[in-house]
């Protein structure tokens, strides 16, 4: 199997410097060939690249998404018979439209066995996107649109207010994307694939625990009344079996108590169930912020009825805040940086604009 990664991204915007982070920390043990579509940028470092053993194939003289596509899926072909890698990272020309480029990559699928697409990564420079986004908007745009995660780069040299207005911007055009707005140099390059693959998503690590803890009790719940029932069943196996046929005719598919509907519930899951509020933000916090909102969460029902809540954030002291809630009970830590703030509540009746306001994200 060969992924194919495409880390796409403005003129300038950090996508060498990004990749060699990901060459020299991420793919360790892994064979990786990178195809570079040069368009008069800077290209990547070949002989950091060759102390790394990778192998670079270059397609230059034009945009890989209009006079060179054909070039391209060539290219692609050729370097998955030579090498048979374990990953690809395409580097398109800073002025490809990233939707172009994965049609050409999905094309090249379609011929090739074992060949599945990867992340779709935009590095954006955080100092300079306002400018960018309004005399470029057609690239720029549609590179946001079809990532699935976005990186901004230079966000240790940037305002907060420049951070948190690319991050606005990128979440308006593309609401499910990951992004990236802690220092690359912070994180490790393990931090840093985890979130471009999408393993590391507070929400459903933990809405997954919140359907575990229910499946364990339903389990309990179900063995309970299997045995009481298995108790009646040496007694009186034909009224038993009477009883339960009239038992279901009774109660029927109009029944809503919940008790005799175990097959039903079995299925439920937290999603079904539960409603979650998530938020990304480069937003920066006081501990006390933070465990004001939990003890209104562990001692209230003002902002409904949270029975899950997770949460890693930066601190306005320069620590990042790692924080648990589950079922009125919490905890609060330091520990080490991650790739954006992240929240999540989980709950019924949770009302999300009071919760937003709780944490002061509006």
């Amino acid at each position: 199997m060969t992924k194919v990664d495409i880390i796409s991204g403005f003129l300038g915007a950090g996508k060498t410097t990004f990749m060699k982070k990901l060459v020299a920390e991420a793919y360790k043990g892994e064979k990786v060939v990178i195809v570079e579509n040069e368009f008069g940028e800077i290209g990547i470092d070949s002989g950091f690249l060759k102390d790394t053993g990778i192998e670079v194939s270059e397609i230059n003289g034009g945009c890989v998404c209009c006079t060179l596509v054909g070039d391209f899926t060539k290219n692609l072909h050729e370097v998955i018979k030579t090498y048979h890698p374990d990953r690809i990272l395409v580097e398109p020309s800073g002025v490809a439209k990233l939707s172009d480029v994965m049609v050409s990559v999905m094309d090249v699928a379609k011929e090739e066995d074992g060949i599945e697409m990867g992340a779709l990564v935009t590095v954006i420079n955080a100092l300079k996107a306002s400018k960018q986004m309004k005399a470029f908007g057609e690239f720029f745009v549609d590179q946001i649109e079809h990532a699935t995660t976005v990186v901004l780069s230079r966000t240790q040299k940037a305002k907060d207010e420049q951070v948190e207005f690319c991050t606005k911007e990128v979440q308006e055009h593309n609401p499910k994307a990951v992004v990236i707005t802690t220092p690359w140099e912070e994180l490790s390059g393990e931090t840093i694939l985890k979130a471009i693959e999408g393993k590391d998503s507070l929400e459903v690590q933990a809405l997954a625990e919140l359907h575990h803890a229910q499946e364990e009790a339903e389990h309990h719940h179900e063995h309970d009344h299997d045995h009481e029932h298995h108790h009646e069943h040496e007694h009186d196996h034909e009224h038993e079996h009477d009883h339960e046929h009239d038992h279901d005719h009774e109660h029927g598919p109009n029944c809503t108590c919940g008790c005799h509907d175990h097959d039903h519930h079995h299925h439920h899951h937290a999603d079904d169930v539960f409603v979650t509020w998530g938020k990304e933000t480069p937003h920066k916090f006081t501990r006390q912020t933070i465990e004001d909102a939990l003890k209104a969460f562990a001692d209230t029902e003002d902002y409904g009825y949270v029975v899950r809540s997770k949460g890693i954030v930066p601190s306005e002291d320069g620590t990042w805040i790692y924080f648990d809630l589950v079922d009125g009970e919490y905890e609060i830590r330091t520990g080490e940086p991650d790739v954006i703030g992240r929240l999540v509540v989980i709950g019924t009746d949770v009302k999300e604009a009071d919760v937003e306001k709780l944490f002061g994200l509006n």
